[in-house]
């Protein structure tokens, strides 16, 4: 996939940030460079850079401009952005893939029906797409640990709701404009909430305190309500992983 008109682009950020972007809107190729560039600034190492993160298709750096000037930091950006096709570089080492085991539809995800409407399908093809998918945790946000999650198959690129639903709890998966978001808190959302998990996301004091990271792959399979509620007792709600080669 080529690059769009006009990026990478190297924007600023306040008086000690700057961001670099792959693309205006989320795409594969996109969230790949980012997360690839990200691990790379983080692997340079710069003199001055004190921080960097990821979100759907950028990567933004928070330096010390009373160490590094504005215009060596963006020097030494050009000069990373230009070694590689970062659209096809390979995603950075570490990843896992998680299996989230999901309740779909009833009590415990009441907006189910209503998103498979909106896209097309029955119920049991819902169930069948939503279950089968396997998606890449694409950035954090909102919530500590929060993960956004795509892309899922082109029928789930259903709008986020008109109204707001008052309250979902944490471990909800909720769905719209061919994502997941996995709820850390408890929160309103305008995403349709389609499924509902008892995996531990947030694990204080850990040195991993986040279950999921950028580049991570997820699975959620369906489960009964009944596993469901075993699993609410289980340390780990479930969750597996295993290590990405």
């Amino acid at each position: 996939m080529a690059l769009e008109a006009g990026y990478p682009e190297i924007r600023t950020v306040g008086i000690d940030g700057m961001l670099v972007s792959f693309g205006d809107r989320l795409s594969e190729p996109a969230n790949r460079a980012a997360l690839a560039f990200r691990a790379e600034v983080e692997r340079e190492s710069w003199d001055g850079v004190e921080e960097s993160a990821s979100s759907l298709v950028s990567c933004y750096l928070r330096f010390d401009p009373l160490y590094l000037r504005h215009a060596d930091l963006a020097a030494k950006l050009r000069g990373l952005i230009g070694s590689r096709d970062w659209m096809q570089a390979p995603l950075p080492g570490g990843r896992r893939l998680h299996r989230i085991p999901t309740v779909y539809g009833g009590a415990l995800a009441p907006q189910f029906g209503e998103a498979a409407a909106a896209a097309g399908l029955s119920e049991r093809e819902a169930l069948d797409s939503l279950s089968a998918a396997r998606v890449r945790v694409t950035a954090l946000g909102f919530a500590p640990g929060q993960p956004y999650l795509g892309e899922l198959p082109e029928c789930w690129d259903i709008p986020r709701q008109q109204a707001l639903t008052p309250q979902v709890q944490p471990g909800a998966l909720v769905l719209a404009i061919r994502q997941f978001v996995l709820f850390t808190v408890q929160a309103q959302t305008g995403w349709r909430h389609v499924g509902q998990t008892a995996a531990k996301l947030v694990r204080l004091g850990e040195a991993r305190p986040f279950l999921l990271a950028p580049g991570d792959e997820v699975a959620f399979p369906s489960v009964s309500e009944e596993v469901f509620a075993r699993m609410q007792g289980d340390a780990e709600g479930g969750a597996s992983w295993e290590a990405l080669a």
